[in-house]
C-alpha cells in the first residue's frame, strides 16, 4: 500500500470513528467509556494518517502522546491536539477494566469538536501531499 493510500485509508477509519460517536451524543444510552473508546480510535488513527503522510512509520500503539510526540519531532505544530492525550485512557484501560466514575463526565461536544478539528487538518494535510 502506498503512502497515499495508507493515509486515506487511515483516514476513512477515523471518519467512521468520528460518525458513530455524532449518534453517541446521548450519555444515557452510551456510557463515557464508550464514547471516549470511538473517540480515542478516531484521534488515534488521524494522527496515524498523519504520520504516514511524512512517510513516518508509526508505532503499532494506542498511546496519543508518543504519535504527538514524534509529530512534533517532524516540526508539525501539534500544540492544538495536546488535550487529545486526555483519551488516552479510553483505548485500553477504560475498555477492558472497569470503568469507575472520574468525578465529571466526559464533554462529548468538547472532544467531538477536537477530534473533528484534527480530522480535518489531517484531510487538508492530505490533499496537498
Amino acid at each position: 500500500m502506498g503512502v497515499s493510500e495508507e493515509v486515506r485509508h487511515l483516514l476513512a477509519a477515523a471518519h467512521k470513528d468520528l460518525r458513530a460517536r455524532q449518534g453517541m451524543s446521548d450519555s444515557s444510552i452510551f456510557a463515557d467509556e464508550i464514547f471516549g473508546f470511538h473517540a480515542q480510535q478516531a484521534a488515534e488513527k488521524a494522527l496515524k494518517a498523519w504520520l504516514a503522510a511524512f512517510g513516518v512509520e508509526y508505532p503499532r500503539t494506542h498511546d496519543l502522546s508518543l504519535m504527538l510526540t514524534l509529530l512534533d519531532a517532524q516540526g508539525q505544530d501539534v500544540t492544538p491536539y495536546l488535550g487529545l492525550i486526555e483519551l488516552n485512557p479510553y483505548a485500553v484501560q477504560y475498555r477492558y477494566e472497569a470503568f469507575e466514575d472520574l468525578g465529571s463526565p466526559i464533554d462529548r461536544s468538547a472532544v467531538q469538536r477536537e477530534v473533528h478539528a484534527l480530522i480535518s487538518a489531517v484531510s487538508d494535510l492530505a490533499k496537498l501531499r
